[in-house]
């Protein structure tokens, strides 16, 4: 499978720290994202209709008699292992997980303990397709972990990709990326440098394709 370049300049987009979220496991502070922000995240970038997941396998590995609460009240652990399988076109990924469950009542646990496995393995599978998917939380330094982008500058951001892949003519957009004051906007809105760079690829991949249109038009 072939992802367009839209596609592919938004699995390269860094991790917003607004979809972060952080919980307390074994003394530390684990980040990661929500199982809802996942699948958002593959309906917009891949499409409603283009992608599907597949629960291969789901095992109970512990069930047991415990307190729970700080009135120690009789409870259920239980937990729950899994393996899903997504699939993006022709690509297919799988990922592990496991679930928790700790409820008074012995099927409440275990359907705590299945769902959260199911949607830490969807995760993990995910993860492999980028950063929007949480790939960059694996990173110690979290450097592909930005702060959103405010609305003037993803409004002009916006006007640019329009203009850009609507551009009929190599020469026009040459002139229009390289004008004094095309760059004097940049400057003022204050695109960093590396959104300045992934712009700039999608002058050139637009520009190569309305030569190559040309060429063949002739």
């Amino acid at each position: 499978m072939n992802f367009s370049g839209a596609q592919k300049t938004m699995l390269a987009e860094k991790l917003c720290t607004n979809k972060v979220k952080t919980r307390d496991q074994g003394g530390r502070k684990v980040s990661y994202i929500e199982g809802w922000h996942a699948i958002a995240e593959a309906n917009r970038i891949f499409g409603f209709d283009a992608w599907s997941r597949e629960t291969v396998e789901l095992r109970c590995v512990a069930e047991r008699e415990r307190k729970i609460g700080r009135d120690n009240n009789p409870g259920w652990g239980v937990s729950y292992i899994a393996k899903v399988r997504v699939t993006v076109g022709d690509l297919v990924r799988e990922g592990c997980g496991t679930g928790h469950g700790i409820d008074r009542d012995l099927g409440q646990a275990h359907e705590s303990a299945l769902k959260e496995a199911e949607t830490d393995a969807m995760k993990r599978a995910l993860m492999t397709f980028g950063n929007p998917f949480g790939l960059a939380l694996y990173d110690k330094e979290q450097n592909n972990v930005a702060a959103p982008v405010d609305e003037s500058t993803k409004v002009f951001i916006a006007a640019c990709e329009l203009a850009i892949s609507t551009a009929t003519s190599a020469k026009e957009l040459h002139d229009w990326w390289m004008s004094d004051a095309e760059k004097s906007n940049r400057r003022a809105v204050g695109l960093d440098p590396e959104e300045v760079a992934r712009l700039k690829q999608l002058v050139l991949d637009k520009k190569e394709a309305l030569k190559t249109q040309t060429k063949e038009a002739a």
